[in-house]
């Protein structure tokens, strides 16, 4: 075991590094920011019109996809 002011010194290094890789690199925030769109039959949240054009297809084949100018 480490005893004294080795002991102090790696509690020390251990709560400078912890400091440094506080802030994480969470995208959520960005994430959110990109997704603008919702589906307009199940609000699923869509970045651009041509995504939602490809998940209309795929999940609401019976339904039209509405205009582009619908989103904006």
């Amino acid at each position: 075991m480490t005893r004294g002011h080795q002991k102090e010194a790696a509690r020390a290094r251990a709560a400078k590094e912890a400091d440094k890789h506080k802030g994480g690199k969470s995208q959520l925030g960005a994430r959110a920011a990109g997704n603008q769109m919702k589906c307009p039959k199940c609000l699923t949240p869509v970045a651009n019109y041509k995504l939602i054009q490809q998940h209309m297809e795929a999940k609401h084949p019976k339904e039209t996809i509405p205009p582009e100018s619908d989103f904006a």
